[in-house]
């Protein structure tokens, strides 16, 4: 068969690994797609910029007209951000052309703009790249679990925060230190905002969240928290509880009283503490692992390199022999499902256990008037834990799970008691009570 013309958006590092992997492996590709896959042309904002290992003839600055040429069939897209990347994919679609994109961002904020393009004009958009690099994650979810009922999707899914936390966890290291050293391996950006403050994360969340529900959700709808305010404190004390402190995209189907399909969905991303003994408390460094829940399944644990240049580009190369595959056959994969089309939930609804550390008055009657405040909210507490004496004093409480509206007002309601010098720390607890 004639070959099939990729257009590349992009040429950074994942970008150029995504061109050494189809030159280097052309010859199986071909075998594997029933035809020969051939770069048309790369998109580039600079093409003086010196490029290891890419033809010079192949750059170009003109990315609308490159999406948009008559012999392009397939458009890769790795340059990230929302625009001018949506103006571009939307340009491809427009002219017949099916996408590939690890744009996680973009998917999160308006999907639902790209999808329908995909819809009517009758191509394939695939983005197995855009969560959790090299593992395959997205594809089950979207087609091997089709037919089960997803209830919870909760995982590592941010490399650099993992990075971060486990260095604290085992060198004792604080926060700026771990982070000084996740940017000097090349683990965190320069501005390491997106990473530490949830913001990458969150955009994971929403697209698992979609996938796993049949419902649409954006990164808008996710409840984000991030690890800057995570001190060696918490870290301590979790290790004291026989946990460890990790940053969760947790995505839950919130149960009700009749319908099988629940009364809503629950998507967020913070830190939480877990027991040491939860497979997701041994993953290290910059690593990710994701549980999926699942009625029939059971669980099940995907684990491996959640970025960097060749685990993206495989996860991209992977994309793109499906979506060749699809134009060699004359077929599409599968659309955009959102039919469940649940709401989702406030932050004020979701239930969980809570590690609150207060700093208290060391005199008697402080601990009743303590536990008098969590049961006027109806938070019942697991366990009570002092720390120091006099001028030092210190409680730590645990409790069983309660919604986090409940949680919220009885942390007002300490912040207001003059028994309360601070409420020192407030931090969720995942796994088994």
């Amino acid at each position: 068969m004639k070959p099939l013309k990729i257009a590349l958006l992009g040429c950074g590092v994942v970008g150029t690994e995504v061109v050494r992997l189809l030159h280097e492996q052309a010859a199986d590709l071909a075998a594997r797609v029933g035809a020969p896959l051939e770069l048309a042309g790369i998109a580039v904002r600079r093409k003086d910029k010196r490029r290891e290992g890419i033809a010079p003839e192949l750059l170009t600055t003109d990315a609308t007209g490159l999406v948009t040429r008559p012999d392009v069939d397939i458009v890769v897209e790795v340059i990230g951000g929302i625009e001018p990347a949506r103006s571009l994919l939307l340009d491809a679609m427009k002219s017949g052309k099916s996408v590939v994109t690890a744009n996680k961002a973009l998917l999160a904020e308006d999907g639902a703009t790209l999808f329908g393009a995909a819809r009517e004009h009758g191509t394939d958009i695939y983005y197995e790249a855009s969560v959790a690099g090299a593992i395959p994650l997205l594809r089950p979810l979207r087609e091997s679990l089709v037919g089960d009922h997803v209830h919870r999707v909760m995982g590592i899914v941010n490399g650099t925060t993992n990075y971060i936390l486990d260095k604290m966890d085992s060198s004792g290291a604080g926060f700026s230190e771990a982070l000084e050293e996740a940017q000097a391996l090349g683990y965190a950006e320069a501005d390491p905002t997106a990473d530490v403050e949830g913001f990458d994360a969150a955009a994971k969340a929403a697209i698992l969240a979609q996938l796993a529900f049949h419902t649409r959700v954006t990164a808008a709808d996710v409840h984000r928290e991030g690890i800057a305010d995570v001190t060696s404190a918490d870290i301590a004390s979790a290790r004291a509880m026989g946990c460890v402190v990790k940053l969760l995209a947790i995505c839950d189907r919130v149960p009700s009283e009749g319908g099988r399909n629940g009364r809503g969905v629950s998507v967020r991303v913070h830190p939480v503490m877990i027991p040491r003994t939860h497979p997701l408390a041994s993953v290290r460094e910059a690593y990710n692992a994701v549980f999926v829940e699942a009625q029939s399944a059971g669980s099940l644990m995907f684990y491996g390199a959640g970025a960097g240049g060749a685990p993206t580009a495989s996860a991209v190369l992977g994309d793109l022999v499906a979506v060749a595959r699809n134009r060699v056959n004359g077929t599409r994969g599968p659309a955009e499902s959102t039919y469940a089309d649940l709401p989702v939930l406030p932050m004020a609804d979701t239930i969980t256990r809570y590690h609150v550390s207060l700093d208290v008055a060391d005199r008697p009657g402080v601990l009743a008037r303590v536990a008098d405040a969590f049961a006027e909210h109806d938070v019942s507490i697991q366990a009570v834990r002092q720390e120091g004496y006099g001028q030092e004093a210190q409680l730590v409480i645990v409790t069983h799970r309660a919604p986090d509206g409940a949680l919220s007002a009885t942390v007002a309601n300490l912040r207001d008691q003059e028994i309360v010098r601070e409420v020192a720390s407030v931090m969720r607890v995942e796994g088994d009570e």
